[in-house]
């Protein structure tokens, strides 16, 4: 799962590996427990550049495991290395959600750290417009309405992976 954050990675993800049958992985989640801090912090304290490192290497690591889902940070896409590590291991499902969409979930939380500046709907739309085109390189996209609820959408991602059967001929 790749996407800008607030698009629902985590939550969708969860729903459409336990409809799979299939372990959810979480890049950013798995950087947090061998950090053993928040992504916030590793920021502050380390830098952006650290932590893109250390991504791609967790990223790396969780594909070449068992068959699973796995939900990326925001950022992550936005490494080449990182989109042909992807597509080489595995397929690339963007949750593409509108930016108004992403801002109401977004605009209350302090976990953010991209966010923690004096305007942070004008960074998360500086953010947006330049991730979206590296997000349109993904192999599948799947639109997301405000409407929707998590299952509404793990039913589409399925469905869109359903048109690849390569995909989830080898999970079943």
């Amino acid at each position: 799962m790749v996407g800008m954050m607030g698009a629902g990675k985590t939550a969708i993800g969860t729903a459409v590996a336990r409809r799979l049958d299939v372990p959810f992985l979480d890049s950013d989640a798995e950087i947090v427990a061998a950090a053993n801090q928040p992504i916030a912090e590793i920021f502050e304290r380390y830098g952006e550049p650290f932590f893109r490192e250390k991504e791609t290497q967790v990223i790396e690591r969780l594909l070449t495991g068992a068959p699973g889902v796995l939900s990326t940070g925001g950022g992550a896409w936005l490494s080449a290395e990182n989109r042909d590590l992807i597509g080489r291991l595995g397929v690339s499902v963007w949750l593409k959600a509108d930016l108004d969409l992403l801002w109401s979930r977004v605009k209350h939380k302090d976990t953010r750290p991209l966010l923690r500046t004096p305007d942070p709907k004008a960074t998360l739309t500086e953010i947006y417009n330049a991730r979206v085109p590296l997000y349109a390189k993904a192999d599948i996209a799947v639109e997301s309405q405000a409407g929707y609820s998590i299952d509404d959408m793990a039913t589409k991602v399925i469905g869109a992976l359903a048109t690849r059967p390569e995909i989830l001929g080898e999970i079943a």
